[in-house]
Formats: C-alpha cells, sequence, structure tokens
C-alpha cells in the first residue's frame, strides 16, 4: 500500500486496566487506509474491531505506537486540536443512533456543524438539503421518538456527512435493523463510498462485509488477514468539505444558551428540582434584606426626633437602676443651671402622664407631655399649624396646648382645631398649635396615640401636682464637643446634687449604637439568606452531577460530532447558570408576591419596601451561584471518557 494513505497506524496497541490486570485489546496494529476505500472489520465480540473503530475516529488514544490522520501524528495534538480534527474528518454511524432525544432529525444533524462554527443559516440549509436527499424531507422537525429505525439511521447518516464526512465509521450500522430497512441501508453507503467518501464498517455480519472491497478479520487484538477483492483505483482524495472555523465567543454562547434551554425543556422535572433550592435561597435573600432596611427605615424614622448634639438626663445612679422611678431629684432648677451655660443652645424640663381628654360629646385616653417653651426646637418637631407656646406662656402658667395631628382628626375632623379649648381631665386649654405627624417618633407608642403637649408649670401645677422631673433634654451649639460639655454637666450636677443620682444619655452615641445594631441584624439577616442561596446553590451542584452522570451517552455523542472540552463544558455551565436565574426569576416573583401581602398586613409605622438593589443582588448572586455549583458538574462531563460515556445506557 502506499505511503501516503489518509489513515495510518503504526505499532499501535490498547491496553485496559482491569480488576487490576491488563487486558491488551489491540497488539502492534500496522494498517494503512486510503482515501476513498471501503473496509469491513469483522471479527468474533472482543476481537478488537470497536476498540479500532474508536481509534480511529479520534474517540480513543493508543496506549502505545503511533496514529497519524492525513499525516498529522494524533498523539501530538491536545484536546481541542484532537476535537477539530474530529470535526472536520470523522462522521460516525452507532448501532443504537444515538439522536439526542430532545433535539429535531434536522436539529440533531445540525449540531456537527454548530461545533465546526458554521453559521446558522448555512448548517439549517445543509441539513435539510441532507436529509431531503436522504428521503427525510418530511420528517424534518420530527423528535427521533417520532422515527422509524431506519429513519432514524438515516438521520444518524445525515449527521456524518454534515461536515462532508470524509471518513464515515460505522459501528453495525445495520446490527438495529431488520433484513429489507438493512439492505437499503447498505445501498445508501455503498452510494457514499461511489461518491468518494472513505467508508470503515466493523460488522460482525459476513453479508454486510460481503459488500465492501477490503475485509480485515480481528482476532484477539491483531489482525490475522487483510484481503482486497478486485482492482482498487486510486481515489480522489476527499478533504473535509467544510472548514472547522471556530465561532466567536458570543456565538457560542448563544449556542450554548438554546442547547441549554432545550435541555433544561426536555427534563421539567429536574429542572424545576433545580430552580427549588434557588427560589428559595433567592426569595430569603430579598425579604431578609428587606426587612433589615425597613426595619432601619423605622428606626431612622424614629431617631429623627433626636436632634444633633442632644443629651438627655434621667434620675437613676446608673443605667438600668431599678430605683430609678423612685428617684426624684431632678429639679427645673437644674434646667436653669443648665440653661445658663455656654455650650447649651437649648434645655426644657419633660414630665409624662395620662389623662381623659374630652371635647364636646369625643373624648380618649391622651398621653400628656409637661415640656419647656425649647423642647419642639430640642426634638425637631414640626408646628404644622399655629405656634407652640413660649417662655412668657410657661412663666404665667397659660393654659395652652399643642396638639398632634391624632387628637385633630379624632376630635376635630375637618373643623380648625386652633383657637378651640379642650379638656385635659378637668382642666380647660386652649390649643394654639398642631404638631405633623409623629409616624415612628419616639413619643408615640401606637400609630394612633394621642399626644398633647402644654408648659410644664402647668402639667406639673395642675395635673400632676409634682416637682421632679421625669427627664431633662437638652442640645448643644453645633460648635461644642460632646465630650467635654458630658463631663461640664456631669461636674456641675454632681455640685448640685452632692451625689451621683442621675444618668446622662448622649443621644447621639445611643442613635449610633442602635443604627450600628440594626445595620449588623440587617448583615445577619442577609447572611442568612446567602446560607439559603448557598445551600440552593449545593443542590444545583448535585443535580448537575446527576444530571451529568446520567446524560453520559450525550456527551459522548457531542464528543463524537466534533465537541470541545471547553463546549461541553461552557453547555453544562450554561444549563446551571440557565437553571439559576430561572429560580432567581421565582424568587422575585414569589418576593414581590409575599412582599404586597406583608406591606398590606404591616402598621403603618412599619413600612416594608423591597429593595431593588437586594433584588439586583440577590439574582446577581444565583447568576454567580449558578457558575461556581455548575463549575464541578460542567468539568466533570468535559472529562469524560468518550468510548465510556457512548457504552453507557
Amino acid at each position: 500500500m502506499s505511503d501516503n494513505s489518509l489513515l495510518q497506524l503504526r505499532g499501535v496497541s490498547r491496553r485496559y486496566v482491569v480488576g487490576g490486570q491488563q487486558v491488551h485489546a489491540l497488539r502492534d496494529i500496522d494498517l494503512n487506509i486510503r482515501s476513498g476505500e471501503m473496509i469491513a472489520l469483522v471479527g468474533a465480540s472482543g476481537s478488537g474491531k470497536s476498540t479500532l473503530m474508536n481509534i480511529l475516529g479520534c474517540l480513543d488514544r493508543p496506549s502505545a505506537g503511533v496514529y497519524r490522520v492525513d499525516g498529522r501524528d494524533t498523539s501530538k495534538l491536545d484536546p481541542d486540536e484532537t476535537a477539530a480534527l474530529r470535526c472536520a474528518y470523522f462522521g460516525f454511524v452507532f448501532q443504537r443512533y444515538h439522536l439526542l432525544s430532545q433535539l429535531t432529525a434536522r436539529d440533531n444533524v445540525e449540531i456537527p456543524a454548530v461545533y465546526a462554527g458554521t453559521s446558522a443559516a448555512e448548517r439549517y440549509a445543509r441539513a435539510t438539503e441532507l436529509l431531503t436527499r436522504l428521503g427525510l424531507g418530511e420528517r424534518l422537525d420530527h423528535l427521533p421518538n417520532e422515527l422509524s429505525g431506519g429513519q432514524q439511521q438515516r438521520v444518524s447518516i445525515a449527521r456524518a456527512l454534515m461536515n462532508g464526512g470524509a471518513v464515515i465509521l460505522a459501528d453495525e450500522p445495520t446490527g438495529a435493523l431488520d433484513s429489507a430497512t438493512g439492505e437499503e441501508m447498505m445501498k445508501l453507503l455503498l452510494e457514499l463510498n461511489a461518491q468518494g467518501h472513505t467508508l470503515i464498517i466493523a460488522t460482525h455480519d459476513h453479508r454486510v462485509a460481503s459488500h465492501a472491497k477490503r475485509i480485515i478479520e480481528m482476532a484477539d487484538g491483531i489482525i490475522v488477514s487483510d484481503r482486497a477483492f478486485g482492482h482498487e483505483a486510486e481515489q480522489a482524495s476527499s478533504k473535509p468539505s467544510i472548514a472547522t472555523i471556530r465561532s466567536s465567543p458570543l456565538t457560542r454562547y448563544g449556542e450554548a444558551a438554546r442547547m441549554a434551554f432545550l435541555a433544561l425543556r426536555a427534563h421539567r422535572l429536574r429542572t424545576a428540582l433545580t430552580a427549588l433550592g434557588v427560589i428559595i435561597g433567592v426569595f430569603a435573600v430579598i425579604m431578609t434584606v428587606a426587612l433589615g432596611e425597613s426595619a432601619q427605615y423605622a428606626l431612622k424614622q424614629s431617631l429623627r426626633a433626636l436632634s444633633t448634639k442632644s443629651f438627655e438626663i434621667e434620675p437613676g445612679r446608673e443605667i438600668g437602676d431599678p430605683r430609678a422611678e423612685r428617684v426624684q431629684t431632678l429639679t427645673i432648677q437644674d434646667v436653669d443651671a443648665l440653661r445658663g451655660q455656654y455650650y447649651v443652645r437649648s434645655a426644657s424640663p419633660t414630665q409624662m402622664t395620662s389623662s381623659l381628654l374630652r371635647y364636646g360629646s369625643a373624648s380618649g385616653l391622651a398621653t400628656i407631655w409637661g415640656v419647656g417653651e425649647s423642647y419642639f426646637d430640642a426634638k425637631s418637631l414640626a408646628i404644622v399649624r399655629g405656634v407652640a407656646f413660649s417662655a412668657e406662656d410657661e412663666r404665667r402658667q397659660a393654659q395652652v396646648a399643642v396638639i398632634d395631628e391624632n387628637v385633630e382628626r379624632r376630635f376635630f375632623g375637618s373643623e380648625n382645631p386652633l383657637g378651640k379649648t379642650i379638656f385635659i381631665g378637668n382642666l380647660p386649654c386652649v390649643i394654639i398649635g398642631v404638631v405633623g405627624h409623629l409616624k415612628g417618633r419616639l413619643e408615640q407608642k401606637s400609630d394612633n396615640s394621642l399626644n398633647v403637649w402644654a408648659p410644664f408649670s402647668v402639667v406639673s401645677t395642675r395635673l400632676t401636682g409634682r416637682r421632679n422631673l421625669k427627664n431633662i433634654f437638652l442640645r448643644l451649639h453645633a460648635d461644642q464637643s460632646m465630650a467635654t460639655a458630658e463631663s461640664a454637666m456631669t461636674q456641675l450636677l454632681l455640685e448640685r446634687h452632692r451625689t451621683k443620682d442621675f444618668v446622662i444619655w448622649n443621644l447621639d452615641e445611643a442613635r449610633k449604637t442602635t443604627e450600628n445594631v440594626v445595620l449588623l441584624m440587617s448583615l445577619v439577616f442577609a447572611a442568612i439568606g446567602a446560607i439559603s442561596l448557598v445551600v440552593g446553590g449545593v443542590g444545583v451542584m448535585n443535580i448537575m452531577l446527576v444530571s451529568a452522570a446520567e446524560r453520559a451517552r450525550e456527551i459522548g455523542i457531542r464528543i463524537a460530532v466534533g465537541a470541545r472540552r471547553s463546549d461541553i463544558r461552557d453547555q453544562f455551565l450554561t444549563e446551571a447558570v440557565a437553571a439559576c436565574l430561572l429560580g432567581a426569576a421565582g424568587g422575585v416573583t414569589l418576593s414581590v408576591a409575599i412582599g404586597f401581602i406583608i406591606a398590606w398586613l404591616s402598621p403603618e409605622q412599619f413600612e416594608f419596601v423591597l429593595s431593588i438593589r437586594a433584588i439586583v443582588v440577590a439574582v446577581a448572586c444565583a447568576a454567580l451561584t449558578g457558575v461556581v455549583a455548575g463549575y464541578a458538574p460542567a468539568r466533570s462531563a468535559a472529562q469524560l471518557n468518550p468510548v465510556e460515556a457512548l457504552a453507557r445506557d
């Protein structure tokens, strides 16, 4: 035989380790195959013909020896170069057809061209032309289970020819067909050989082998005979008719996404189980972040009442003193002394009691606050109608009052309350002002509570009969140091009281501490959601690993028709990301639905708002989860041995 053979083997051996012992499937095979030949490999099961076919088709590598394809030493090719060689030169026709169940006949035929980088329009037209030529023009969009055995084998042949099929490797091509269909299939293969395709058939059927012009008989991994029949004219060299130009990353990932969508649609239950864990994780992330941010917002609304540079002084020896309620040493004189300090902008005494409000036939229990004239400024309470009482009102014990909007709404409706007289217990007071809505304020115990402010001198003498204070609230000038002022106040009160019977609260520090606590809680909530998402990711990984094992045959088919490892990895990775994004969409939908319910049921002072940032972050995390969780299964799928993969059911 000439030394310009298309396929050439020199000293090729293939050994396997089975049960700790070496098994020789091939032993020192020397073989030349010229372009255009039709060869039958015959022999009993276990003779080595299938192993030889796998090596010829670059699905397997020799343990020893050299195998060249068109002069290229396959042992020196990396996996991607081997895949390109397989894609360009070889077409496989399998006994069991090996069609992908989720793809139509035309889609199955197009697969080799996808991995060759052929444009969508070109491969569509070529697949249609091949199937029509093989008598399947009316079955282009049918799934494999809608085709007969002979029709499926024709689809397999069309797929083998998609990239040119310079060498067609047919492993028992008629083994699963009846006699009549088998004869028809052989005629088709003979026609392909007559057109210049190199045809290598592995068979144990001597009737099939009789059609070949060269019969190679094998036994125990060696060639026992190699017989040619008739004169062999040198065929025109059958080079690949379609160049294997690798597509751009965008096109490649687009095809991977399409394949992933088809695979996810074909395995709906597995897709749903994969997405379920992500749905729960995304829901947990969005809801926990939303709860944390809503709590932060509610707290900020409550803390808005606390001006910057502010302090609150309460009775008691220390924070949490159980005797604090019985300590009655804070007095109005302490307030006057503090007002005279250079660092104090405003200071107000505070008393609090409850009393029945009456106006006409309406009545209700309200919280009565006895405060100084600077209280509203110090607490940043906005007077939306009328005015606050003055120092003169406090000095002369004027029976005036400022009400909140709840009192206005409940007692006066649309009527203007200013100038009206309301009874606090039996004490008549003229309403001179209305404080804006107190949603979330510390003064308010519930959204419907009633609040009234009156001069401290009036409340202490006419309502409570007490001169001692519940607390003192004061605010510093903006340029004063909090630490210096706190030290000075402590020294002043110690001198006045001769003992430490008061507690000074730095409200700025308290506010910052509370905000930090809420922030920490938000982070904890987010971490819990993230853990849920991680658990969902582990579920995705497990299901994808199972999927890779279950779909080993599909992976083997894709590798056989020219897929690179990166193509397999990209597809499985894309499937994982797509499943996670599907889960993310479900999680977002569920979060929005539950969020509306929570917002509807929540009290007005707690405003539940779904964070767009949380949704974006959750979806991004879901995609990242798909990448991380899908990488190991995708890599595992890409590393599968195609021979072993094709042998699995």
